[in-house]
């Protein structure tokens, strides 16, 4: 018989979707679940998950698919289903309760509410019966329910004890006047990354072990200015690891979430987005500093696999895949040794596969093999007395046939709602991979994502963060206005047409009126002042798993500065970068991308512009030089002539009878015109290292 269906069903959320069959009364966040808490005086379950949880799913199998458990809940409480990614902001207000009273946060987020929306119990998983030191949930269920009914006043101790705790803790940062921002900030920042560094296995710390991108690229921007070879190999020690570990999807490309070991070996398999939008960026990065070509083909492993299987039908780019299929973390993803027999066929090459990637009969996961490599191609070489090139052809056989043996089994739910932050910065990732590549894809990626965005998710100077199945909901918060502003500017320096930065200005201006704090004017709120409000009106300003708003927000102002010179934009950068800069060099870990942004404030922009209409491999040259100080833009005359009113271009005129016309400016002084592609690129080096 087919399972009734709950409100669920009728979102757009492949999270809240996955709830659509439970017997669970849930609704999504709105004001008829709120209202109706308010009218019958009942407490709010607030559950808040994503649809590539792994503990979400255990949740919901063993408790909200259970009859006997959703009859307690639909009795007692008003149910209420929140997908993070879609409402970052309610998540980010009792993630706080959370780590208040827990300690610790994490998904899925489950909130005991009163009616007002106040919190009065929180937790992250709950078993159906007591185990791993916790209340099994029914138990919890309904012991919370009899308190709320017999004994309000402990529910109003608590409520009053969990919103002091959270007053008490806001952010509170020690604010430095200009004068004091200097490179020691970003001295004290590299030595405390450099202090958990892992020096044998790469990374931060032991396990789990995430990239951290973010502080990755810090420390190739320290290595830049300082020249300290150990911060550039702790770097490239560790994006070689990450490349040879399980963490990396050997044969369909991109990065997994997280490794749950010390040596990358055994992955959280869920992959997101904006992971693999950072790595991909780091990984480019990583090129321009070293020049070895195998981060460029980490970099194409990557974008290729958003192409092929992250990419909408109108061209955005889907949030995540799932860490399960068929009910199994990671089986789409491992093989046993009899299949990879089988499937390779030839014995010799099946062996000199399963050498190169350390697969066993045994097994490392399950039973099963994490593809890995376990040694170099050198040694796989002369084991099986074969040239390179042969060893090499013979494991790109291999990886084909077990690419296409893999595309009939059950692949991990794809997550294919757009949002607009995360598709922001694998915008800027494929501008990237443009840039050091010249692979025109990656160009006309970038170019479909803004036009779906601009098309389906713009409305004037205001933007939506999420869409899908032809729907655009839910105000874009700050997140998304940064992020997509920079990717816009991204976007303007290989594609120099005016409609890119208008659209960045128009998106700042709304920005500063909507989201600035004009009380404090140092800063920026995570939503706007139109936003629903909550029980606290947050600011975001760490650099976790993504950017923050505010890091973002000061980049994005700084580079818009140099091209419109409004002193407003340099100013409310500065303020940002006053508030946050002690804290990020104290606490580097929550302040990559801050400490980036730091990095080419104190550094000052190196403003570039080529005038050619021709764009081949000399300016693809210049693109592979690691100046992440440098704003450049590589126009034609045609394209500059539609500049001409832009201050960044004022004065930029080309030479008659040069194929190529450069100027290279900082600060108030800019060069000769340069037309030599080589005499350019030692001018830039040159003025970045004033």
């Amino acid at each position: 018989m087919a399972k009734r269906l709950n409100r669920l069903a009728d979102e757009t959320s492949p999270y809240l979707l996955q709830h659509a069959d439970n017997p669970v009364d849930w609704y999504p966040w709105c004001e008829e679940a709120l209202r109706r808490a308010r009218e019958e005086d009942k407490p709010i379950f607030l559950s808040i998950g994503y649809s590539a949880c792994h503990w979400c799913h255990v949740m919901e199998h063993e408790c909200f698919e259970d009859e006997e458990i959703a009859k307690i809940m639909n009795e007692h409480y008003i149910n209420i289903k929140v997908d993070r990614e879609e409402r970052p902001d309610i998540d980010d207000v009792y993630q706080r309760v959370c780590q208040l009273v827990t300690g610790t946060g994490g998904w899925p987020l489950s909130v005991f509410l009163t009616p007002d929306l106040k919190p009065f119990y929180v937790g992250t998983y709950f078993p159906k019966e007591d185990r791993y030191g916790l209340p099994g949930f029914p138990r919890l269920l309904r012991y919370l329910a009899e308190l709320y009914r017999n004994d309000r006043e402990k529910i109003n101790r608590q409520v009053e004890m969990i919103m002091n705790g959270l007053n008490m803790l806001e952010f509170k940062p020690k604010t430095m006047e200009s004068a004091s921002m200097d490179l020691t900030l970003l001295d004290e920042a590299a030595l405390h990354l450099l202090d958990d560094a892992d020096m044998v296995n790469g990374g931060f710390g032991g396990a789990p072990k995430f990239p951290n991108a973010m502080n990755l690229m810090f420390l190739l921007r320290y290595y830049r200015m300082k020249g300290i070879s150990r911060f550039l190999n702790f770097v490239l020690l560790t994006l070689n690891k990450m490349r040879d570990g399980g963490i990396h999807d050997h044969i369909g490309g991109g990065f997994h979430r997280y490794a749950v070991d010390a040596r990358w070996m055994v992955p959280h398999f869920e992959k997101m987005l904006y992971d693999n939008a950072l790595l991909a960026v780091l990984y480019a990065e990583a090129y321009q500093v070293s020049k070895d070509n195998r981060y460029v083909e980490v970099m194409r492993d990557i974008l290729d696999y958003v192409l092929r299987e992250m990419t909408s039908s109108e061209h955005g780019f889907c949030s995540s895949q799932d860490a399960d299929s068929e009910g199994e973390e990671g089986k789409y993803y491992t093989w046993s040794m009899d299949e990879v027999r089988r499937l390779i066929g030839d014995r010799e090459d099946a062996e000199i596969f399963s050498a190169y990637y350390g697969m066993s009969e045994q097994g490392n996961f399950d039973g099963k093999n994490i593809l890995h490599v376990s040694m170099s191609i050198d040694t796989l070489a002369s084991r099986f007395n074969k040239s390179r090139d042969e060893v090499k052809a013979i494991l790109e056989r291999c990886r084909r046939l077990l690419f296409n043996a893999r595309a009939s089994r059950v692949r991990p739910a794809r997550d294919d709602k757009i949002i607009l932050a995360w598709n922001a910065l694998m915008i800027s990732a494929m501008v990237n991979g443009y840039k050091i590549s010249g692979d025109e894809r990656y160009l006309d990626s970038a170019l479909g994502a803004v036009g779906m965005i601009e098309a389906r998710m713009s409305r004037g100077s205001r933007l939506k963060r999420i869409y899908k199945d032809g729907i655009a909901k839910v105000d874009a918060y700050l997140d998304d206005y940064s992020s997509y502003i920079n990717a816009l500017l991204d976007l303007f320096e290989v594609v120099p047409k005016s409609i890119y930065l208008d659209r960045a200005v128009v998106y700042t201006e709304h920005m500063l009126q909507h989201f600035w704090d004009t009380n404090s004017n140092d800063d920026i709120y995570y939503t706007s002042d139109e936003h629903e409000q909550l029980i606290l009106r947050v600011k975001s300003p760490y650099d976790l798993s993504t950017p923050s708003g505010n890091s973002m927000g000061a980049l994005a102002l700084i580079r818009l500065y140099h091209y419109t010179h409004r002193g407003e934009y340099i100013s409310k950068a500065e303020n940002i970068l006053k508030r946050y800069s002690i804290h990020a060099a104290e606490n580097p870990f929550a302040y990559g991308n801050m400490l980036n942004v730091l990095y080419i404030y104190l550094r000052k922009p190196v403003e570039v512009t080529m005038i050619t209409n021709v764009r081949d491999d000399g300016v693809r040259g210049f693109w592979a030089e690691f100046v992440p100080e440098c704003i450049a833009v590589v126009a034609s005359k045609d394209e500059l002539d539609m500049l001409a009113g832009i201050p960044f271009f004022t004065g930029k005129l080309p030479v008659e009878g040069k194929s190529l016309t450069a100027y290279v400016c900082k600060g108030l002084r800019c060069s000769l015109p340069l037309h030599d592609i080589e005499e350019v690129r030692r001018y830039i080096l040159e003025e970045a290292q004033v």
